[in-house]
């Protein structure tokens, strides 16, 4: 397989030399469920040099109306596991890892890489992330979905735990579009500012649908 015909959109999008330079970027995604699945599928085949995906969790019969990566075959196999399969049949040119346990435990074993993408369910799980980011001088992207509602920020030097309360809460249901949209977002951001492009940190996107169904963005800043 030709490398140049594979890419051949991307290197007309920017050129071999921003193309090629992805090889040597290495990423950590955190959580292989709605939003990991999706950044998978969209970052698997990008041309990102190294990708760790990262989840303790199997794949359970509800997860696959809104989670791309997984069909009726995939119940009861660990979600990371079968993100790096996925990859491994769309890209050649990606080294996939996946991690059967949770970021903690991942956090311990000293890996080094360029950019970490939340894509978890839960607030306590990103304040650590977020920690680990801020001690390692790692960037991150914040994303999160509930029913027709997304938040997606790339965090540089604003903290997570002072825009975000930490309370327990359950979704009132998702929308599986919102989860690939908020995913889509996510992984434009990350290939930005991978391939070296102008992107905004401590910035916060919330989209969602308004009472007369139109879908709306709100911009603003935080930690200024």
């Amino acid at each position: 397989m030709n490398m140049h015909n594979y890419f051949k959109r991307q290197i007309e999008l920017w050129g071999e030399h921003i193309q090629f330079s992805l090889e040597e970027k290495k990423i950590a995604i955190i959580g292989a469920g709605g939003l990991g699945s999706s950044l998978a599928f969209a970052l698997g085949s990008s041309g990102i040099g190294e990708i760790h995906i990262i989840d303790f969790d199997d794949v359970n019969i509800h997860n696959i109306h809104r989670q791309i990566a997984f069909s009726l075959d995939d119940e009861g196999k660990n979600k990371a596991e079968v993100n790096a399969e996925m990859i491994k049949k769309r890209c050649p040119y990606t080294k996939v890892f996946p991690h059967k346990c949770d970021f903690e435990t991942w956090s311990q074993k000293k890996i080094t890489v360029d950019l970490l993408i939340d894509a978890t369910d839960n607030l306590p799980t990103r304040v650590t992330i977020d920690n680990y980011a801020k001690e390692k001088d790692i960037l991150w992207i914040y994303g999160s979905v509930e029913a027709f509602n997304a938040q997606v920020c790339f965090f540089e030097n604003a903290k997570f735990e002072d825009f975000f309360k930490i309370t327990a809460h359950t979704p009132h249901g998702i929308a599986a579009p919102m989860v690939m949209h908020a995913a889509s977002l996510q992984a434009n951001l990350a290939l930005r500012h991978l391939a070296g492009l102008k992107v905004r940190k401590d910035f916060v996107y919330y989209l969602f649908f308004n009472e007369e169904g139109e879908l709306t963005t709100q911009k603003f800043s935080i930690g200024g």
